[in-house]
Formats: structure tokens, C-alpha cells, sequence
């Protein structure tokens, strides 16, 4: 990135001082126009909708039901990619700002709008704006994937299982929180990568910080292992995919996916922080 992709951008170039503030409709042009000419963003969000259809519909042809009751939850199953993909959004997150800090790019950022809490929060508008188109179309794909493919597989009204349809509350809940569960993974690794600003550091970060909880609570005893089930941010998020057996979970679907927020939420603050308190 260099300095002629700000400064291309309408009302953007001057300190503040000799040009009065700037508004966040500039700031949002401004990282909208930074981060769709990156050719790696693009990559990204495919990958994103390519390991979110073809991991749940290998998951899909994986499973059978041979039998009523056969302890599956079908829209889990078909939305198993999240799992995957989830990564994918990490790094583009963690990118959209810390490739600034490792090019210096950042100083010419702040210098041209000086609000950081304005950059800040139109970076999050547009990686989780582009982190939602992505997740919405690979999460169409992996639920209509599961529809042709899971009856094949045993899942059929014969065993209680109808087919996966947006129609239904559950998986429509089950679908539509998975794409909110990727926005929330964008704005937790932006939070990060805004305090921390090294990429590796960041990444690092976040994949612990999603991948360890399970790990270390399938370890567990089962006491232990529920009360982390209710603090991750994986853990607690997923439950939103969840269709059969809600009242055996640790938190209710919904209650799930606001621990995620609270995460998300956690980062961004600190991140904001970091970035106002800080020099370039």
C-alpha cells in the first residue's frame, strides 16, 4: 500500500487541524478502498466460501443415520466449515491492519484521518461487511449441500430427521448465526491485531484463543469442561449451530453466541485503546 491509495480518496490528505475533522463516511472510503485493492483480500474470501461449502459437504457424505435417533444434528454437520473457515477470517482480519503497522502504511493512515477511534471502527465495518458476504454465500452453499446430500446419508423424516431447510426455525437460526458467528471472529481478530500489531503474534493469538478451549476441556472433567464450554469463544459461539438437543447445552444458542460478543467486544475495546493511547 502506498500513500497515493489514501490520498486518492475525496476529502482525504490533510491534518485535521488545517482541514477540520473528517468524517466517518471519508474514513469508511478510505479503508474501503485500501483493502479491496489488496489482491490477497479477494483470495481470502474465497477461501472462506470454498473450505465453508466443501468442508460441511465432505462432513455431509461422512455421517450416516442408520436409525431414528441416531444422535446427529444434521445443520451442525452440514455447517461444520464454520470450523475451518473461521481461521481464514482470522488472518484477513488480522491483516487489514496489521500490514500497515509492518509497512509504516499506518503513519500515513493517521496522519490523513487523526480520529483513530474513526479508522478503527471503518476497518471493522468493512472486513466484517466483507467477512458476512462471504460467510453468507458459503453457508447457503454448505445448507443446501446438507439438503441433497444428508438424505442419501439416512437422514429422513423415516428417522426424524427432515429435510435441512431455511424454512425452519432452528436451521435458520442454526444458518444465519453462523454468519453472524463469522463477523464476530473479524471484529475479535481486528481487536486483537489492533493491540497487538505484529501478524504472526496476532494470528497466534487468535487460533489459541479459538482452538485451546476445546482442547483443553475435552481434557477435562466434565464439571470443568462445561464451565469452559461456557467461557470460549468457539466453544460458547457454536452453540448457535446447534438444532437437536438445545437443553443439553452449557448455554442457550443465542446466550452462545453473545459470549463471542463479549470477546469481540473485549478486543475491540483494548484494540481501541492501544490505538488512541499509542504512537504510530
Amino acid at each position: 500500500m502506498n500513500v497515493s491509495v489514501v490520498a486518492s480518496v475525496p476529502g482525504v490528505g490533510a491534518r485535521s487541524g488545517a482541514a477540520g475533522p473528517r468524517s466517518f463516511a471519508t474514513a469508511l472510503r478510505a479503508e474501503w478502498t485500501k483493502l479491496r485493492t489488496l489482491a490477497g483480500t479477494w483470495w481470502l474470501l474465497l477461501a472462506v466460501i470454498a473450505l465453508t461449502a466443501a468442508v460441511g459437504a465432505g462432513a455431509d457424505s461422512a455421517v450416516t443415520c442408520q436409525a431414528a435417533g441416531c444422535g446427529q444434528d444434521p445443520a451442525k454437520v452440514a455447517l461444520s466449515g464454520i470450523d475451518l473457515s473461521q481461521a481464514v477470517v482470522a488472518i484477513l482480519a488480522v491483516l487489514a491492519i496489521s500490514g500497515e503497522y509492518s509497512t509504516g502504511m499506518i503513519r500515513t493512515t493517521l496522519t490523513a484521518m487523526p480520529r483513530r477511534l474513526s479508522v478503527l471502527g471503518a476497518k471493522a465495518v468493512v472486513v466484517t461487511g466483507l467477512t458476512v458476504a462471504a460467510g453468507t454465500v458459503g453457508v447457503l452453499a454448505s445448507m443446501l449441500a446438507g439438503r441433497l446430500i444428508l438424505p442419501g446419508r439416512g437422514f429422513t423424516p423415516l428417522h426424524g430427521y427432515p429435510p435441512l431447510s431455511l424454512a425452519s426455525g432452528p436451521d435458520l437460526r442454526a444458518a444465519a448465526g453462523s454468519v453472524l458467528y463469522l463477523g464476530l471472529i473479524a471484529l475479535l481478530a481486528l481487536g486483537v491485531a489492533t493491540a497487538v500489531r505484529d501478524s504472526a503474534v496476532s494470528i497466534g493469538l487468535v487460533l489459541g484463543l479459538l482452538y485451546l478451549f476445546p482442547v483443553i476441556a475435552s481434557a477435562l472433567n466434565p464439571h470443568w469442561s462445561r464451565h469452559l464450554e461456557q467461557i470460549g469463544p468457539m466453544s460458547a459461539g457454536e452453540l448457535i449451530q446447534v438444532t437437536a438437543g438445545p437443553r443439553r447445552l452449557p448455554l442457550t444458542p443465542w446466550q452462545g453466541l453473545g459470549v463471542l460478543a463479549s470477546w469481540a467486544a473485549g478486543a475491540l475495546i483494548i484494540g481501541g485503546l492501544a490505538l488512541r493511547l499509542r504512537d504510530a
